[in-house]
């Protein structure tokens, strides 16, 4: 039974072509891009609204976990070995040796966190899975305009030496609060991950100039990319392609067209 169709099993992530870098994945996917639109629509509440994070997040991680870690053959012996001996299949998977960590940025990575960490949990082997936890909030002036990210605390669980190291938060606006986590785990975390990857549903043109700029190593999936701000003949142009006269954000620094605030959303907290 040398079946040798599943040696080496091809994936190619579909993906939205830009000018944005290598390392940015904007997914062309019109079934989640979907899913994601009825987010943010008004009328979409408790408890939709929390399946669908989490259904989106599921598919996300999916996209990620076959593009970014890495694999290994199998021999699996199937329970059809008890009247048909030596049945068993032969093929490549994710390998389960893999160590991965997903970090909960509070409070909207939250459920988007621990989504990630039950994937992962059944994709690799669940002593190489760990979730840790940051306390973050954007700092803002007397106009609401964001001026920093204060850190209230932490609980990271260990070293990351040759881990993935994933930050799944919904709304990537600024940049400011991701850029920081990141920064916590490079300068204060014990050893050298195989990846940081970020995990987000909606990024902006401000968003991905921050982090690539801070953090070029950092591998970027997102289901979408809003512009809304930029000037009617930027719309016009290829993602990316004027880049410095692309905008996202408002004068309070919230996405548009966005979806509003997804961390209040969640918990049905609008503080």
């Amino acid at each position: 039974m040398a079946e040798r169709s599943y040696e080496s099993i091809p994936w190619s992530l579909p993906e939205l072509s830009h000018a944005y870098g290598p390392r940015v994945h904007l997914l062309a996917d019109p079934l989640l891009i979907g899913r994601l639109a009825r987010l943010c629509e008004a009328s979409c509440v408790q408890p939709e609204f929390n399946y669908g994070i989490a259904d989106l997040y599921r598919a996300l991680g999916h996209a990620a976990l076959n593009t970014l870690l890495p694999r290994a053959p199998v021999e699996v012996l199937t329970r059809m070995d008890a009247v048909t001996p030596g049945a068993a299949w032969r093929g490549e998977v994710i390998a389960r040796d893999t160590p991965a960590v997903t970090v909960n940025i509070a409070r909207a990575g939250t459920l988007p966190s621990h989504t990630l960490f039950e994937l992962l949990n059944q994709t690799v082997a669940p002593e190489g899975v760990r979730q840790d936890h940051m306390v973050m909030e954007r700092e803002t002036d007397e106009a609401g305009r964001v001026v920093g990210v204060s850190v209230h605390g932490s609980k990271i669980g260990g070293g990351v030496d040759g881990a993935y190291v994933f930050f799944p938060d919904p709304m990537a606006a600024t940049g400011g609060s991701l850029s920081r986590a990141v920064s916590i785990y490079k300068e204060q975390v014990e050893g050298t991950p195989a990846r940081f990857v970020a995990l987000h549903l909606i990024v902006t043109p401000e968003y991905l100039r921050r982090v690539t700029s801070d953090h070029p190593d950092l591998e970027i999936f997102a289901l979408r990319l809003d512009r809304g701000m930029s000037p009617p003949e930027i719309l016009e142009t290829p993602l990316g392609s004027r880049w410095e006269e692309e905008r996202g954000l408002n004068e309070i620094q919230y996405i548009v067209p966005g979806g509003g605030g997804f961390g209040e959303l969640m918990n049905n907290a609008f503080v």
